[in-house]
């Protein structure tokens, strides 16, 4: 049985201790803030990076460096015979086209997966490529599954601000004026490659509806409504509170749902969205 080593970044949820714990190899996402290098997960926390946010701090996401992926990977094959890096989606960072251009000077020994998750949809997939690993499954028909099920998740995610999606140029100017003076809260859709818009609510209980509704209907179109096949998450920006609340609703929604993950969202999705933020995901069970 190959021995096979499990790759993943700070996109996936997992902080560098929990990483480690799990036996998962861990990459840290970089940022700039107001021109200065920091880490996901080891110079950088949620909270020191929410105040950078709240003081407007001119703060930009980057991609791991070739040289620190290569070293790493390097490193790695000297103690396992094959490579499984989860970066986050296709469609939202550089990351997982680099790494899989580096790969192909590995001969089959580095394998990158793009099946477009973030957050905690991707930390199930990496969860996942550890247990399929120690069923003996080698790096290919791990990437080969995990790609083949990329669509069997969604994940839907409500913002307190518009501010930050003005900032990135996900609204334009007015309409951040416009929706700010009405108090729309915009419900944003993860599913696939993209971040896109999916619905506009007046309050925050009626997103937190929106958001449930459809998700049940994912759930019923994907899953043809086995909860018993899904993972239900919750994830947010510094919103705790309202996450808890959140995961009585999905409760009350989906009696019999089993366990609920809350995480918190990952910094390179929190830089455009802001705090308050609060998203809820399904995602597919491990089924090989």
């Amino acid at each position: 049985m190959k021995k096979i080593a499990v790759v993943a970044d700070s996109n996936s949820g997992y902080t560098p201790e929990e990483a480690k714990a799990a036996g998962v190899h861990f990459i840290p996402m970089p940022f700039y803030i107001d021109e200065k290098e920091y880490f996901e997960g080891v110079n950088l926390g949620h909270e020191e990076f929410f105040d950078f946010l709240a003081k407007d701090a001119d703060v930009s996401t980057s991609q791991p460096s070739p040289g620190s992926m290569l070293s790493l990977w390097d490193e790695l094959l000297e103690s396992y015979d094959e490579i499984i890096y989860l970066p986050m989606s296709s469609g939202l960072s550089g990351t997982c086209q680099t790494a899989t251009m580096l790969a192909q000077d590995y001969e089959d020994r580095v394998y990158v997966v793009d099946n477009q998750r973030i957050s905690v949809p991707l930390k199930h997939c990496v969860q996942d490529a550890l247990t399929m690993a120690e069923m003996g499954k080698s790096a290919k028909e791990i990437k080969d599954y995990l790609e083949r099920t990329k669509f069997d998740s969604v994940v839907y995610i409500t913002v307190d601000t518009l501010k930050y999606l003005k900032k990135g140029g996900r609204v334009t100017p007015a309409a951040a004026a416009l929706g700010t003076l009405l108090k729309i809260k915009p419900v944003l859709q993860i599913r696939g490659e993209k971040l896109d818009s999916y619905a506009k609510a007046r309050t925050m209980n009626q997103a937190k509806k929106l958001m449930i509704d459809a998700l049940r209907k994912d759930i019923d179109e994907l899953f043809d409504g086995n909860l018993s096949e899904v993972h239900l998450d919750i994830a947010h920006t510094k919103n705790d509170a309202a996450a808890q609340e959140m995961k009585t609703l999905l409760e009350e929604a989906f009696p019999g749902c089993g366990e609920i993950t809350i995480d918190p969202l990952s910094l390179s999705i929190s830089c455009h969205i802001g705090e308050g933020a609060l998203g809820i995901a399904c995602s597919r069970k491990l089924t090989v």
